[in-house]
């Protein structure tokens, strides 16, 4: 049956015109014209020299995010975020300062583009994606976290159970124009360039960002270059470190674009600050003062006493002032404080040969900050930047 007789109510009107529209149409026709178009050449550098604020890039996921958000922290520089779900922020502390959260290849990416002025990655993303870039210069080598290294690993068993170095992955005769040595890796710049380096010439490179461990096994690769940090990861797919197969040394580092520094107003001042901050907390870090008193009849006889000891001479040696106290209605000096600097791992022992050279109410308290005259990386850097 066809539909309409299924509808009554659908068939044709006897008015044939159709209803009338729910609003009335309106129409306007407009002239335009369309001007030529105009080429303006303004490249990255000359939009952030535009830049009023100066921009810091961290690491936005990860280990390596919490580890510099906590180092910031203990350098008194708190970021401050808003929202946990925005990628800018701030540190109050320094004035005109932006905090960009980005992935750690982005930062370096960012600044060599100029869009970013500072960052703080791992040695190895700087190497990787920074490929040399002479604008890239490390502020600062060893900020203390994010250790590891990229390696070269290859299988325990088979063709390279009795492998043990570089050397002899090279003197494989197996590696052929037609058979080269197959390695997976994510460092795509740095993978290549090791295996040149060390003459290695018929190798080939297969890309992945995860699971390279598999790789081996899968036969889709005879060996990886990959981040290690403990090593536990390898050793349970069967994977070996080599002797000479380590490619790079790497843990956070304070980076900076060298444009940045010399051009753009501010950047070094702030550089300047970051840097004295980070350097004083973490000569600190493991550190104790020691304060003990010690009966003597001057400061420096009790100061040959202290620095007869081996563990006591502190930073520059013994700080030695006397300590007045009232006896029979006068002011003398029976004892001497002594305030020395020890690492933590020496700390039982100074206290020890404190005590045997007479030293008593010992107080022991760690270090926050210790503030050189001048900060060493703060003039290499000046050196790098021909200042």
């Amino acid at each position: 049956m066809p539909l309409i007789q299924s509808f009554p109510q659908l068939r044709s009107s006897p008015f044939n015109s159709p209803p009338p529209p729910l609003f009335p149409a309106r129409f306007a026709v407009f002239r335009c014209s369309v001007a030529s178009p105009v080429t303006v050449n303004v490249t990255s550098d000359e939009i952030a020299m535009k830049r009023n604020n100066i921009r810091l890039g961290l690491p936005s996921k990860g280990r390596m995010a919490t580890d510099t958000l906590d180092l910031l922290k203990d350098c008194q520089l708190s970021v401050k975020q808003v929202n946990p779900r925005q990628y800018v922020a701030e540190i109050p502390q320094i004035e005109n300062l932006e905090v960009w959260f980005q992935r750690p290849k982005d930062v370096v990416r960012k600044l060599v583009s100029g869009d970013l002025d500072i960052g703080i990655v791992g040695l190895d993303t700087v190497s990787e994606f920074g490929q040399g870039n002479e604008d890239l210069i490390i502020v600062h080598e060893a900020l203390g976290y994010g250790d590891c290294h990229l390696s070269l690993a290859i299988p325990q068993y088979g063709i390279f159970e009795n492998i043990n170095s570089l050397r002899d992955l090279a003197r494989m005769p197996l590696w052929t124009a037609d058979r080269p040595l197959r390695v997976a890796t994510g460092f795509t710049y740095l993978g290549p360039k090791f295996m040149k380096e060390n003459g290695l010439e018929h190798v080939t490179f297969s890309t992945a960002d995860g699971a390279l461990e598999a790789a081996p096994a899968m036969g889709t690769a005879d060996a990886i270059v990959d981040l290690v940090s403990s090593g536990t990861t390898l050793r349970e797919n069967n994977l070996k470190e080599i002797e000479g197969g380590v490619v790079l040394e790497s843990q956070a580092v304070l980076v900076a674009s060298k444009k940045s520094l010399i051009q753009r107003q501010g950047v070094l001042d702030t550089i300047h600050e970051i840097l004295e901050r980070f350097e004083a907390h973490l000569r600190a870090a493991g550190q104790f003062t020691v304060v003990a008193n010690m009966r003597g009849s001057s400061a420096e006889e009790v100061a040959e006493r202290v620095l007869s000891q081996p563990s006591l001479s502190g930073l520059q040696g013994p700080t030695v002032s006397p300590v007045f106290c009232k006896r029979d209605g006068k002011t003398t000096a029976e004892y001497y404080a002594i305030v020395i600097c020890v690492p933590k791992k020496l700390l039982y022992k100074s206290v020890q040969q404190l005590r045997a050279i007479g030293g008593s109410g010992v107080l022991v308290s760690p270090l926050t900050y210790i503030f050189d005259e001048e900060t060493p990386r703060w003039r290499e850097l000046l050196l790098k930047l021909g200042l």
